[in-house]
């Protein structure tokens, strides 16, 4: 005779904050709602998936990983695994760029591209990922149409 766990998989918000709207419209929304929380600020490199039901609306913000000066480790596996927990429909990804510039790195590149795979893979489709630097700019994955 063996013991076999049974296991439960429930979302647990750790904090929350006050914002003046749910709804995503686009980078700049994106912006204002990370720079809230701080994320322009960072000294360290942070990546974050915004959780949206089917209207758009802001059903949770996660922060996947916390890097170094210049870099983050982020895997699809903990991209998703929130956003599955949530049953959000679409995610926007985030990160911000202490150094100031909001040009995409390769990696950025190629941890997009592998992302946005990913997503089709379990139909939660990845709408934009943002880089916000920390001077004020910000790059659109989205708008400049590599997404």
């Amino acid at each position: 005779m063996v013991t076999i766990p049974q296991y439960g998989v429930r979302l647990v918000k750790e904090s929350e904050f006050k914002y003046f709207s749910n709804k995503v419209t686009g980078a700049p929304a994106v912006c204002d709602l990370l720079r809230a929380i701080g994320l322009d600020e960072k000294a360290n490199e942070e990546f974050y998936s915004v959780y949206l039901n089917t209207k758009n609306h802001v059903l949770g913000i996660e922060m996947i990983s916390r890097g170094t000066l210049n870099s983050s480790l982020v895997h699809p596996r903990e991209v998703f695994k929130g956003a599955l927990l949530a049953n959000a429909n679409s995610i926007i990804l985030a990160h911000n760029h202490p150094s100031g510039s909001v040009e995409p790195s390769v990696a950025d590149r190629s941890v997009t591209k592998i992302l946005a795979n990913a997503g089709n893979l379990l139909d939660v489709k990845v709408l934009d990922h943002v880089i916000i630097g920390s001077k004020g700019g910000f790059f659109s994955f989205a708008e400049s149409g590599l997404l």
